[in-house]
């Protein structure tokens, strides 16, 4: 029988999972808090320990896939370094800012004015706005592969504590 705490953690870990479909939504993370509320309340052994480890650098690399994916996308289309690590940088002070909308506007307008401050032509910072937009829907499919993962391996850890896995 699978304990109430199992339970609660399953639907956060859901929650997280496809929360993720909203951009502003930290779907790792709450994967991750609900993995680390799992092992206070249930304990940490061996196998727990290792798992949580696991889950724990998913979320670390999950948590910078997108920037990575994105920046790589609009490099291939053409934008500049500057305009990359700029656009990330205003991504970050925007959701400082204005923590839900702050960092999805201020990135792309930032690359984008930047771009066409370079460049002078609108064609070449629209295919940048494409490689951003399909940069942005890799990083989501990725993410949430991660979060898959990190669910699953949430999964073996309780059956690993229910003893149906030696």
């Amino acid at each position: 029988m699978l304990s109430i705490s199992v339970i609660v953690v399953a639907v956060l870990m859901l929650i997280g999972l496809f929360g993720m479909i909203v951009p502003i939504f930290p779907g790792l993370i709450i994967i991750w808090l609900a993995a680390l509320a799992f092992g206070i309340i249930e304990g940490f052994n061996t196998i727990g320990s290792v798992i949580f480890v696991l889950i724990t650098g998913l979320m670390l690399i999950g948590m910078v896939v997108d920037n990575i994916v994105m920046g790589m996308m609009i490099r291939k289309e053409g934008a500049a370094w500057s305009s990359v690590i700029l656009g990330m940088l205003a991504g970050l002070i925007g959701t400082i800012i204005v923590p839900l909308v702050g960092g999805l506007v201020a990135a792309p307008a930032t690359v984008v004015l930047l771009e066409y401050r370079r460049v002078r032509n609108w064609r070449k910072v629209w295919l940048i706005v494409r490689g951003l937009a399909l940069g942005w829907s890799l990083s989501f499919v990725l993410q949430f592969g991660i979060g898959l993962v990190m669910v699953l391996l949430w999964g073996g850890w309780v059956w690993q504590m229910q003893g149906l896995i030696v």
